[in-house]
């Protein structure tokens, strides 16, 4: 079905709202670590809208070489933040910016390779991986819903109320609207709740005030690349633990949107997420991987087009050019976000257990796979210290709970379900003979 420009746009608006926050924060939390001024904070927020835009784009556009083709948003990875910070402290900005340059271009070699995993992904593995996913971000939308963590009214009676009047907003137009209005309920939910915090003195326009109109985007701003050994493999096994995530996103939206995924899609996924990682590292930002908040946005709108995240994508480019404009998105309140992040990323729960539903539940194995994984997940999300005694290279893989969930789903389906063909061919071969 056709969309009419204005309803493109708005879905395209939507999805930029939805992963705004999250893609503001790297910068901000980095640029602070490493003593950025002001205005270089500024800069470094512009640049990682636009590659995150870049990135998108690179990703939704299929060809021989790159891009799975599915409708995904991209953005730099909370795994890569305090890796970033330490070789930046370290060694320097520069390093920064050689690591994942060196990284991406790991990333773009190994992909064939990675390809291959594909058989170790049957639906134990991605609906386990895909339910994760949202159960780790849950946690995350509930702090948002307080106001944010350290914000100083934590948890007050106005946060609750702006979160879950949001939130009620977007289920009431979900439950009495359909077509358009229901698609776009999430950006309709978010500009309500903004007003309704405005009216209440929440809204803090100081950010949109001070920012410029425009300025210019220039390629190795900061520093140009240098390569130190450490600082590379340190980014590589950051790079290759986004490849797990990614894996799980790619599953998910395939569910979605009814396609099979073969090993030559994935391949064209991995690198173009390689690809990312080197053109952030050319313009001075930051790898890049799957946003999972933007697949329950999909699964909620039911809008699985590529047009939507193209124009998304071209959307985030223009705010990097358009600083006061970009500033613009940052003005609704924590709480508000957090109401919406509850239905979005309840959503990707959601859609893990649906794709359970293929599995065979009569195999006690698979509910192994399902209790193991989704309880270690959620575990090392709940208690994110739980692995701090370990040394950081190994603490790079389990410090996520979605990494640490996922590798304990792919290892005990490969324990449990991987040599079952085996025995299967050689009792064949026993009854042959």
């Amino acid at each position: 079905m056709k969309q009419h420009p204005f309803q493109t746009v708005s879905l395209g608006i939507q999805h930029v709202l939805a992963m705004y926050a999250g893609a503001v924060i790297v910068p901000l939390i980095i640029g602070n670590a490493l003593h950025f001024s002001t205005e270089q904070l500024a800069y470094l927020v512009s640049l990682d809208i636009l590659t995150s835009g870049i990135a998108t784009i690179l990703q939704v556009w299929q060809n021989r070489f790159f891009g799975i083709g599915l409708p995904i948003v991209l953005g730099c990875t909370f795994t890569a933040v305090t890796p970033i910070i330490s070789i930046g402290s370290k060694y320097g900005l520069s390093s920064i910016y050689g690591a994942i340059l060196a990284s991406g271009l790991i990333v773009i070699v190994i992909a064939k390779y990675f390809g291959k995993l594909i058989r170790f992904f049957p639906p134990v593995v991605t609906g386990s991986v895909v339910t994760i996913i949202g159960t780790t971000l849950i946690p995350v939308a509930m702090n948002n819903v307080a106001g944010g963590q350290g914000s100083p009214d934590f948890g007050s009676a106005s946060n609750i109320a702006l979160a879950f009047g949001t939130l009620l907003f977007i289920i009431f137009l979900y439950r009495f609207f359909h077509g358009f209005v229901r698609a776009i309920s999430i950006l309709l939910g978010l500009i309500a709740g903004t007003i309704a915090a405005a009216l209440m003195g929440k809204v803090n326009f100081s950010a949109v005030s001070d920012a410029s109109w425009f300025h210019m985007i220039t390629p190795l701003h900061f520093a140009a690349p240098t390569f130190e050994v450490a600082p590379i493999i340190t980014m590589t096994l950051v790079a290759i633990v986004s490849l797990v995530e990614s894996s799980g996103v790619y599953f998910a939206l395939a569910d979605i949107t009814g396609r099979k995924l073969t090993e030559a899609d994935l391949v064209k996924g991995y690198r173009a997420e390689g690809l990312a990682s080197v053109i952030g590292a050319f313009f001075n930002s930051f790898p890049y991987t799957t946003y999972s908040q933007n697949v329950g946005l999909v699964q909620f709108s039911g809008v699985k087009s590529k047009n939507v995240i193209y124009l998304m994508g071209g959307i985030l480019v223009f705010l990097g050019f358009l600083p006061k404009v970009a500033a613009l998105t940052t003005v609704v309140p924590t709480s508000v976000l957090g109401g919406a992040m509850v239905a979005m990323f309840g959503m990707v729960i959601a859609s893990g257990i649906k794709m359970l539903s293929k599995v065979d539940f009569s195999s006690q194995e698979n509910l192994l796979i399902i209790a193991c994984s989704v309880g270690v997940g959620l575990g090392v999300t709940t208690v994110p210290n739980l692995f701090d005694a370990l040394p950081e290279g190994i603490k790079i893989l389990t410090n996520s709970g979605i990494v640490a969930g996922s590798l304990t789903a792919i290892g005990l389906n490969m324990i449990f379900n991987a040599a079952k063909p085996l025995k299967q061919k050689q009792m064949k071969r026993l009854k042959a003979s």
